[in-house]
């Protein structure tokens, strides 16, 4: 008997694929044993962990490493979406929902450096639509994890068409990368500029630049 998922279950499967969450089970006995590790680590490139102010910096890192990480166990609030109000008018068919700045801090996988930014993320509806809050949860579910700026926006992208199969979807990141300006060339203060153009937002140079004008982006 041939197996088929209905159109529910299908982007279900779609939209947990998009998000990827790994559910972290970290158990005390490993955070203990990370401790040990940062503690190794940070001695021997010369911290004194024998200090009133550093005894505890290997617990502390580990955890902020965590929180900073916790992208990875996805977000339940993200998955709610609503159907659009907007339907026989013209003008629907090109009202962009935008929001932004939305501020990002995400670590580099490449030296597991701190970069952050800000984030503008457009969609133009087909059937449903998702709450404005939702925008910001779908931006820092991805940046909250080892990642590269690239892929963040692209992952923001696949979601969006994975949760509401809009008639188009825009994302611009811009962003400082402290391997950049810490270690490497030390450039100062600059910003790495992403996009991404999905659906009618790929064709339409008009809708772009609309999409910027309305952002406060300079081009």
């Amino acid at each position: 008997m041939e197996f088929k998922l209905d159109t529910f279950e299908m982007e279900e499967r779609d939209l947990f694929t998009a998000i990827n969450p790994k559910k972290r089970k970290i158990s005390q006995a490993q955070i203990q044993k990370f401790e040990g590790y940062a503690a190794e680590i940070l001695t021997g490139l010369g911290m004194d962990l024998d200090t009133p102010s550093t005894r505890e910096t290997p617990r502390r890192y580990i955890q902020a490493l965590i929180e900073a990480t916790e992208g990875y166990d996805g977000d339940p609030k993200l998955l709610k979406t609503f159907q659009t109000e907007c339907f026989s008018d013209p003008d629907c068919r090109v009202s962009q929902v935008i929001e932004g700045p939305i501020h990002f801090f995400s670590l580099c996988e490449h030296h597991a450096l701190p970069f952050y930014g800000m984030a503008f993320v457009g969609y133009i509806a087909q059937e449903n639509i998702i709450g404005i809050s939702k925008l910001t949860r779908l931006v820092r579910i991805f940046a909250k994890r080892f990642a590269v700026q690239e892929r963040i926006g692209q992952q923001i992208a696949d979601t969006l068409e994975a949760m509401l199969h809009p008639q188009g979807v825009a994302v611009y990141l811009e962003a400082h990368h402290l391997c950049v300006e810490m270690r490497g060339v030390r450039e100062q203060s600059p910003k790495t500029r992403t996009t991404v153009w999905r659906g009618i937002y790929a064709a339409d140079n008009a809708l772009r630049a609309e999409f910027f004008t309305a952002s406060g982006l300079e081009r």
